[in-house]
């Protein structure tokens, strides 16, 4: 009952967002997820078509069973002599008929059932690989979202930043302690940073879009990956590991296994053109009896029933038959080349992830480092500027180099993520567990650590310079 209860809880608070809120959510990746799997067209699209395909199951299945058939006639009869035209006997007939057929050896049925035990089973791997694009999908879209905001965010401390070392150029002007050439520099990384803003404004609403495309409702505000997470190594950490498993386990090697399985059964289909069928019949047939040229013998319904077997052997069929074989043997080869193809793919895409992953965190490394400099690289200018011993254009350069460094490596935490996703994907063991616990990574907005801002403040005053440009006024 507590279960129930809380489930019910857990509805009526959905359901009230909802009506309070119908077009905007805000939400985690695993909610997001939970959405996509009810939501995206792509996937629904995916398990209709699965759907469908089971269906060639029951239907080869029928080539092997008995067909029954049942037919009933019914004729009014006038017979008239051609002399006098006078009639000899008129009346009313009806007749039906009750047959059933069922095959003995029909090689071209019996294939025909085992291939489709093929295709359902892979049917479900392409379930299985529309499932696992969902995830990609999905992941891919909420940390564009995440990206696009990320970058936005730093556009805008930049453009602060500008704003407040434009207003101390100008008052540096106005006391004789600089050029214009400083107001002039900065109101142009101003105008600059503007527009990049409106072009950053833009990507945040298209990503929100094409995530809203797929979970079916716009969020809001979504939770992030803290900086002060460390990003999880590929495990095991092995390339041949990963190599193998992809080579063995992907999810399109398995899919083009089952297809030479398939072709492999075409072949056998198209050979049974030349193989003889052998079927049992039998039927019922009940009459009115209505001729006169039986009536003296008696009278009523006749009833005929019959039992037999039919054998049917082909003998010639123009070389068609020779033909279909021939291109059903290529095809099947084809399907031999494919799959070593799928799986070399497969194995180089392993590779690629997999050193991407590795790439990835230490590029994500390389980038804390260079933000560290970079801010201290900025400290160091604004003090230089204040003393007199940097210009301007110097403090503006420091200020780009550090919030060019943290859109970058916000970028490349995101990018590290999904490539760890993809590794698992090109090995056939991505799961849904693999994106929980990225979710559980991932932390509500305002958290301990979130935001592509979240240190400055500890280790950059960008007032600083403007107040003892006051000062010294």
């Amino acid at each position: 009952m507590t279960a129930l209860f809380r489930r019910a809880l857990l509805l009526c608070s959905l359901l009230t967002t909802c009506v309070l809120t119908p077009n905007v959510w805000a939400l985690d990746l695993s909610q997001a997820w939970q959405f996509a799997l009810s939501h995206d067209p792509t996937y629904a699209a995916a398990r209709a078509n699965y759907r469908a395909q089971l269906q060639k199951l029951p239907q080869a299945q029928a080539g092997l069973l008995p067909n029954m058939s049942g037919s009933l006639t019914g004729a009014y009869l006038d017979s008239r002599a051609t002399g006098a035209l006078s009639q000899v006997y008129n009346g009313s007939r009806s007749a039906w008929t009750l047959a059933l057929t069922q095959p003995v050896f029909n090689w071209s049925a019996l294939n025909t059932f085992q291939q489709s035990k093929m295709v359902v089973a892979g049917a479900e791997i392409s379930l299985q690989l529309a499932y696992q694009d969902l995830m990609l999908r999905l992941s891919q879209s909420y940390f564009d979202v995440l990206t696009a905001q990320d970058s936005l965010a730093a556009l805008r401390a930049e453009q602060q930043s500008i704003n407040e070392q434009l207003a101390s150029a100008k008052r540096r002007f106005e006391l004789g302690n600089a050029t214009i050439t400083d107001a002039l520099e900065a109101q142009a990384r101003f105008d600059l940073i503007s527009a990049n803003i409106i072009s950053a404004e833009n990507e945040v609403s298209n990503t929100e879009y094409a995530l809203t495309r797929m979970i079916g409702i716009q969020p809001t505000d979504l939770a992030a990956l803290p900086y002060t997470v460390n990003l999880p190594a590929p495990t095991p950490n092995n390339l041949e590991a990963w190599s193998n498993q992809a080579s063995a386990a992907n999810l399109d090697v398995v899919r083009a296994r089952i297809q030479i399985r398939i072709t492999e059964y075409d072949v056998e289909i198209a050979k049974a053109g030349h193989y003889p069928t052998l079927s049992l019949s039998a039927s019922s047939t009940s009459n009115t009896v209505g001729n006169s040229q039986i009536r003296p013998f008696y009278d009523g319904r006749t009833i005929d029933n019959s039992v037999g077997l039919t054998l049917s052997v082909p003998i010639y069929s123009g070389g068609g038959v020779s033909a279909t074989v021939l291109e059903k043997t290529e095809l099947q080869q084809k399907s031999v080349f494919d799959l070593e193809a799928v799986r070399r793919r497969s194995v180089q895409l392993a590779k690629q992830y997999f050193n991407g992953v590795k790439a990835g965190l230490a590029r994500v490394k390389g980038l804390q480092a260079s933000e560290k400099s970079s801010l201290a690289s900025l400290q160091a200018n604004l003090t230089g500027y204040d003393v007199g011993v940097r210009i301007n254009l110097d403090v503006l350069n420091a200020q780009q180099q550090l919030f060019i460094v943290k859109r970058d490596l916000a970028r490349a935490r995101y990018e590290t993520l999904m490539a760890g996703l993809r590794l698992r994907a090109s090995s056939g063991s991505l799961s849904e567990g693999d994106l929980v616990a990225v979710a559980q990574m991932l932390r509500p907005p305002g958290s301990a650590g979130t935001g592509i801002m979240y240190d400055l403040p500890k280790g950059l005053n960008l007032n600083r310079q403007t107040n003892k440009t006051n000062k010294a006024k």
